[in-house]
């Protein structure tokens, strides 16, 4: 038997009203005061599809043993780089053993449902499935309201879990509802009544008939039906025609964060299974170039799987941002001048990033092995006056080591695309210090004694060349 192991997601902090986006663009378009309610996620400028996925991961793998993991799959399309492994960066900065296999999958919107069949039907290991998105949209697209940030990530290995797989079908269809070359930012779609009528209409069904059979269950019995869909009447319509009961259709969570592409579907089955009891029946359908349907039932380890933040906690703790100027400028669509300070060169040295990956991408430090004390960076000497043994260090790693502010600046000349800089010393509770760029917070928030948490982010982005450099900094622990 294979089951869910285990659960976890993120949702980025700031939620980008969508009258803000409406009020900016409605001049030409009138159309889009249809997308005035609600609000939907954005990432900040130092988050991307590869930070959400590693929060997501980490959120996921809470009170799991890492080294137990055999494989971690990052599921997406809008994925930074499109010939070095992004699973493989994610493994790194999630702690993962280096002999876990590494997979990005790609290519179609439902990605992480296919990824998460596969995953249940193999059975032989530990897999850390992750899906995150970051769609972009042209201002002014009604996709810019409606689409949404966002990552979940599932633990699936055999024995009893969460939840367990109890039937699947699938079916592969080249229905081009949307598409995207890579010479192109931005992606074309066709009409809504086509993708409607000859798209979810025609094509869900070979897929979910089958696998409601192979089940055994009607849609009756179906306690939570979890299909990601910006039409709403789309998900009514199956729930009518298959007998499914409306409270069991879930909410797509388009009115709080948007539709997160191919992440969407387990960011939906993650709040879901944040909810679900023992015995209860769930259908995940994904839909892009075909469609998915999974039905799993909930297992009686749901009760037992300890705390975490998950899509709920995530959503909960949203910041408002009403500046649709900085959101088109975070995310480089309008040409903005940084001035003087932004023209370093930001080069990045490979073979240093390669020697020093440890301490880069998955914050390893020391301890000294002679009197225990904690450092980072690691060091040949012992950081302790009193000890001062050489060669003592062994790897510490001090990414999930909950930390305070010990000094702090807010500096508007230093250049971030967000001034002004925040950064300052934080000390790990567990003994050791960093100097951090501190995130996720605004002028007049930061305080000494704060509680921080470290949170893997782009440092810099290196434009010339196309690379983007991770790095850990600092983020208030509890965020609301």
């Amino acid at each position: 038997m294979v089951s869910i192991l285990a659960y976890g997601g993120y949702v980025p902090r700031l939620r980008l009203s969508r009258e803000a986006i409406v009020t900016a663009n409605s001049w030409f378009n009138p159309a889009l005061k249809a997308h005035m309610a609600g609000e939907r996620s954005i990432c900040n400028w130092d988050e991307d599809p590869l930070t959400m996925a590693v929060a997501a991961a980490r959120d996921c793998l809470t009170g799991v043993a890492k080294e137990s993991v055999t494989a971690c799959h990052l599921a997406s399309t809008t994925l930074p780089f499109v010939d070095r492994q992004n699973a493989g960066v994610v493994a790194a900065a999630a702690g993962l053993p280096e002999t876990a296999t590494t997979m990005d999958v790609t290519g179609s919107q439902r990605a992480a449902t296919t990824a998460l069949a596969a995953a249940c039907r193999d059975g032989s290991g530990r897999t850390l499935l992750i899906a995150s998105e970051k769609r972009e949209a042209r201002s002014g697209a009604p996709q810019e309201a409606l689409y949404g940030d966002g990552a979940a990530a599932l633990l699936i290995g055999p024995g009893p879990g969460i939840a367990r797989l109890v039937a699947s079908a699938g079916v592969a269809v080249d229905f081009v509802d949307h598409y995207r070359a890579p010479d192109h930012r931005f992606e074309y779609g066709w009409e809504e009544r086509w993708i409607r009528d000859e798209g979810y209409q025609k094509i869900v069904p070979r897929a979910l008939e089958p696998a409601l059979a192979e089940a055994g269950i009607s849609g009756a019995e179906i306690d939570h039906f979890v299909m990601p869909c910006v039409y709403p009447a789309v998900t009514r319509s199956f729930a009518r025609t298959y007998g499914i009961r409306p409270e069991a259709v879930s909410d797509t969570l388009q009115a709080v964060m948007g539709e997160a592409g191919a992440a969407h579907p387990l960011v939906m089955l993650t709040r879901v299974l944040e909810q679900a009891r023992p015995g209860q029946k769930i259908v995940l359908v994904g839909f892009g170039q075909g469609a998915d349907a999974l039905v799993f039932e909930v297992e009686e380890g749901i009760a037992r799987l300890e705390p975490r933040i998950g899509i709920g906690g995530h959503l909960a703790r949203g910041r408002p941002e009403t500046n649709y100027q900085k959101y088109l400028a975070m995310n480089g669509l309008v040409d903005q001048e940084h001035g003087k300070r932004a023209e370093i060169d930001g080069q990045t040295a490979l073979s240093t990033l390669y020697r020093k990956r440890d301490m880069v991408t998955s914050l390893i430090g020391g301890v000294c092995r002679t009197c225990g004390t904690r450092q980072f960076p690691k060091s040949a000497l012992c950081v302790n006056p009193n000890c001062g043994e050489y060669d003592s260090q062994d790897d510490y790693p001090f990414a999930d080591e909950p930390a305070r502010v010990l000094t702090w600046s807010a500096d508007h000349l230093v250049f971030v695309p967000t001034p002004p800089a925040h950064y300052g010393m934080v000390q790990f509770d567990g003994g050791g210090r960093f100097m951090a760029d501190f995130t996720d917070v605004a002028e007049g928030e930061v305080e000494v004694g704060m509680d921080m948490r470290m949170e893997f982010r782009i440092k810099e982005m290196d434009s010339d060349r196309g690379f983007r450099k991770y790095f850990w900094k600092a983020a208030p622990a509890r965020q609301g």
